[in-house]
């Protein structure tokens, strides 16, 4: 491809860019700084949508009402119903649904999961083939290990779970309701309703050491 192609290429998208902006904003989505947004032609905005800084939507992705989009995040093949909030640092990829009043934070990654009603990823996880249930708090550094080499499996966390920071839930696995998962656990077997599981190796301590 020649220089004067690739500068034609460049040309058209910065204008159907900016024709999708203005589109949207006559929606009444607000867009913080209009010109390091990039749309798709077919998202589907709500009412009171706040995109914020440097902010890519992809194709088939839907937004409902009351939706807040922090900086830096990606989102593609994916519904966001209504008060839900994004980012800033978050992707979010196909096939994921976030369901009104839930929380994905920074440096979070989704995968083809569904984020129950009020549930919150706040911080540094990755979550795929994942079912959350309604007020899951999934902590920091959490990972749902999903795959095994040969297929993706599934994890269901169900209503009321609480997973502490720092966990590994090897998949396919099942969270209880109300169930609390220890920080710092490996996990690979499920845990039943409105119990604490947890793994940890015994803390070892040598008084006096010197390095050799």
């Amino acid at each position: 491809m020649t220089s004067t192609s690739k500068k034609k290429i460049a040309l058209v998208e910065k204008y159907r860019q900016e024709k999708l902006r203005n589109q949207a904003m006559k929606m009444g989505v607000t867009l913080k700084s209009p010109e390091t947004v990039f749309l798709s032609d077919d998202t589907k905005f709500g009412k009171n949508v706040i995109i914020n800084q440097y902010v890519v939507i992809g194709k088939k992705t839907k937004i409902g009402n009351d939706v807040e989009i922090l900086p830096f995040t990606y989102i593609e093949n994916a519904t966001l119903e209504s008060n839900v909030n994004v980012g800033p640092f978050s992707r979010i990829r196909p096939g994921s649904f976030l369901s009104k009043g839930s929380r994905v934070g920074n440096f979070v990654e989704v995968k083809k999961s569904k984020v129950g009603e009020n549930s919150k990823i706040n911080h540094l996880s990755y979550v795929g083939d994942t079912t959350i249930g309604k007020n899951v708090n999934i902590g920091a550094g959490t990972i749902t290990c999903n795959y095994d080499g040969k297929k993706k499996n599934k994890t269901k966390i169900l209503d009321g779970a609480f997973i502490g920071s720092n966990t590994s839930l090897i998949a396919p696995i099942k969270i209880g309701k109300r169930a609390v998962v220890g920080a710092g656990s490996t996990l690979s077997k499920n845990v039943k309703d409105k119990s604490l599981s947890l793994t940890r190796a015994n803390q070892v301590e040598i008084k006096n050491y010197k390095r050799k």
